[in-house]
């Protein structure tokens, strides 16, 4: 039993420290001394933690504190994305579905995204909405684009509601209605979204 207790305070102990480790990483990368940020990361990923992996992935793909590696990029996000890491799955997404390392494919996009918007990614599920308004030789389907920008906005996320905000004004996968509109394109700009301000702003012109 003791031998028990030591065990679980030795696992204790080793997670607080590489939380510690990775928040010391983030603040590095917050202040953009990549470098610092990608010494504390590299350890991480490689004993596998998959927020490191995904992070270390992202630099990779961005040529931050290393030169630009796609196939660096695309390791550690599959490491992660293994793992179930739900970002990771989305960047993975993103990669297949704008080319970036590997070769475009929509109906990979799609996969990837489907993944992350399974695990409840409010990213994931914005990037299934886009991908159903026909986008990227995905066959267009705005009822199902409804579904998925809807979980995302009731997630908060401004680039979802926005979305929203479009598919009732345009009627695309349900009735026209100015006023749903207008409602979500208000949540987005509450947030800071400039796209959704830009149509209340042009609403409020019309009406005079």
């Amino acid at each position: 039993m003791k031998r028990v207790v030591v065990a679980m305070l030795f696992g204790l102990l080793i997670t607080t420290m590489a939380w510690a480790d990775y928040e010391a990483a983030m603040e590095a990368y917050k202040k953009a001394d990549y470098a610092a940020a990608l010494k504390e990361l590299k350890p991480l990923a490689d004993q596998g933690d998959a927020r490191a992996q995904n992070t270390l992935a992202w630099m990779y793909r961005e040529g931050q504190g290393a030169a630009k590696d796609y196939s660096e990029a695309i390791k550690w996000f599959e490491k992660a994305a293994a793992q179930g890491f739900a970002k990771a799955i989305n960047n993975l997404g993103i990669l297949y579905e704008k080319g970036i390392g590997v070769k475009a494919d929509g109906a990979e996009a799609l996969k990837w995204y489907q993944k992350a918007a399974d695990q409840g990614d409010a990213w994931g599920r914005n990037n299934v909405g886009m991908l159903y308004l026909g986008d990227k030789g995905i066959p267009q389907n705005y009822p199902e684009a409804m579904k998925w920008f809807r979980k995302a906005a009731d997630q908060g996320l401004a680039k979802s509601q926005f979305q929203l905000g479009l598919m009732y004004e345009q009627g695309l996968g349900v009735p026209q209605d100015q006023a749903e509109a207008a409602k979500w394109y208000q949540k987005a700009a509450d947030q800071g979204f400039a796209d959704a301000k830009a149509k209340l702003e042009a609403g409020k012109a019309k009406a005079q």
